[in-house]
């Protein structure tokens, strides 16, 4: 896919309206530092325009970055951030549940799930959550660099059965060093049947 724009359109944080977008919106969730900004950079092929940081739960907006005028990539808020605290957690919680619920447009949400670990109660929590708003969440598997390639069957198994996935639930390794995956979500943001298990070549 080439990218000709992206940009960071809309910032809307816990008290803020929600945009009414005319495009297609596909939202990103993840635990915090499971690597989501990266994701995002790699997807809108920019190295800084989603926030990477090394202090977790830098996230506390939901931020909408408009991509070829074609559609929108949602960053939502990081969760599992233990220093957040209870209060603003549930905040969060609330926000990202005002979006699913009143997004006219979002088409589907991507959990991003650190490959290198069997998934949290909270990544559990989530993926669980997610369906229960209607949503079959797409999964994205980070920082597949990470581990031995002789590894990464046996992680993405660990990964579907632990959050119990369905048997066709799509689940796609990925990293943001290598670009591994990322031509797979391409396909998935351009409405294309989604690949089940990426293909080797290019890996």
């Amino acid at each position: 896919m080439k990218i000709v724009k992206a940009e960071l359109e809309t910032v809307c944080g816990i008290t803020s309206r929600l945009p009414e977008n005319s495009l297609p919106e596909f939202a990103f969730a993840g635990k915090s530092n499971v690597g989501k900004s990266s994701l995002i950079n790699a997807l809108m092929q920019r190295k800084s325009l989603a926030r990477t940081s090394s202090q977790p739960g830098k996230t506390q907006t939901i931020n909408f970055f408009n991509v070829n005028d074609a559609f929108y990539l949602v960053d939502l808020p990081g969760y599992g951030y233990a220093k957040a605290g209870a209060e603003v957690s549930a905040k969060w919680g609330k926000m990202v549940e005002r979006y699913l619920h009143s997004s006219k447009q979002l088409k589907n949400v991507f959990l991003l799930i650190d490959i290198r670990h069997d998934p949290s109660a909270n990544d559990k929590q989530m993926y669980e959550w997610i369906v229960a708003q209607g949503y079959e969440p797409l999964i994205i598997a980070t920082k597949a660099d990470k581990i031995k390639r002789s590894q990464l069957e046996k992680q993405k198994k660990a990964v579907r059965e632990g959050l119990g996935m369905s048997k066709n639930g799509v689940l796609i390794a990925f990293s943001a060093e290598s670009k591994q995956g990322r031509d797979e979500i391409y396909e998935l943001l351009n409405g294309k049947d989604a690949i089940e298990e990426d293909p080797e070549e290019g890996v």
